[in-house]
């Protein structure tokens, strides 16, 4: 079955062989409908002799007078570019049936001269203008679904690409944000000549390793982000010691059930840039995490300053989550921001 489908596919990419198959298909049905009348010999030998004036007339209109007349708003040029040639392939019709076909089956009968055809252009019109233009019509009709089905598949081959390089880009502005951050914490521990400056670089590895190269798939187990939660809230709270309120509750049903990565590690992280550094006394962070029937619920709360000593630029956070989760789960997550004078909540479900 697979050698079949392979041989099938390799005539419909080729050109002339795709073409040559749907001739003779068409001229094999037409005639096996005609020999319901007659002959099956009879009707393939009359169809045979009106093929060379059909295939003219087809690759005409579906080349020429229809792309570059009609379609063009070349109205008059089509009209008279169609009539004339469809007179000409009449005709031609007309002297390969006379010549060529019925000489085969009949011997007793005067032959019509060119002239005597042409003095008949309401036979040729209602006789032979459909036998010859029945066939370019079915083409015709073939080839612009052909091309729309192309142009649509080719029209979302592009937006993938272009969802799948912004969101590679969304990826890439998170790991230098999060280096910046977590090296400026290392930069106080080795000024404080801190023994957790180890510890801290450690997890630092640990975590970029993940980052640059395991998340380069499209979807991560669950239980990998929430080993990079842990390192990095590790790291904040060895920055900020007892001054730091801070919960991390999880519930998760599947551990091996998948995941966009980094998403969560840029709300968390921003949690601690807008909450913690912000010269609190005593900061809040609560992180609930809850996985159940591949249904996520996640949220982080904390508290911020309500006058704060410096003024923090704005993160690039929250609106590359916000569009990452628009390219990766369209229609399939929901995201409540609550933004209070002393507090910030976020609240993300995703059907994962």
């Amino acid at each position: 079955m697979e050698k079949q489908n392979k041989w099938i596919d390799q005539i419909l990419q080729n050109r002339v062989a795709s073409h040559s198959l749907f001739w003779l298909v068409l001229l094999f049905v037409t005639s096996l409908l005609g020999s319901f009348n007659g002959s099956f010999k009879f009707a393939l030998i009359n169809n045979t002799a009106l093929l060379p004036s059909q295939m003219m007339a087809a690759y005409l209109l579906s080349y020429y007078q229809v792309p570059e007349l009609l379609l063009k708003r070349q109205y008059l040029k089509f009209s008279l570019s169609f009539i004339g040639c469809a007179f000409v392939f009449m005709i031609i019709a007309r002297l390969m049936v006379i010549y060529i076909a019925e000489p085969f089956f009949r011997t007793d009968f005067e032959q019509e001269s060119f002239l005597e055809i042409l003095l008949e252009p309401f036979y040729l019109l209602f006789v032979y203008f459909p036998a010859v233009y029945l066939f370019p019509f079915i083409m015709l009709i073939i080839k612009t679904l052909k091309e729309r089905f192309e142009e649509r598949h080719q029209l979302e081959i592009l937006q993938k690409e272009k969802a799948t390089t912004e969101l590679n880009f969304l990826k890439a502005q998170i790991h230098p944000h999060f280096l910046f951050n977590t090296l400026n914490n290392l930069y106080s521990l080795t000024l404080d000549k801190s023994d957790q400056a180890p510890e801290v670089v450690e997890k630092l590895s640990d975590m970029l390793d993940y980052m640059l190269y395991q998340c380069s798939d499209p979807t991560v187990a669950i239980h990998k982000e929430v080993s990079l939660l842990e390192n990095y809230i590790t790291l904040e709270t060895i920055r900020y010691g007892d001054l730091l309120d801070l919960v991390f509750n999880k519930n998760i049903e599947n551990a091996e059930v998948e995941i966009a990565p980094l998403i969560l590690l840029s709300i968390v992280e921003n949690a601690f840039k807008h909450g913690a550094s912000g010269n609190l006394k005593n900061p809040t962070i609560h992180i609930d995490l809850k996985v159940t029937n591949e249904h996520l619920y996640f949220k982080v709360f904390n508290t911020k300053p309500t006058r704060p000593k410096v003024v923090l630029k704005k993160g690039m956070g929250s609106a590359n989550v916000k569009r990452q989760l628009d390219l990766i789960y369209p229609e399939k997550h929901s995201l409540i921001v609550e933004d209070k004078l002393d507090s910030y909540s976020l609240v993300l479900e995703i059907d994962l």
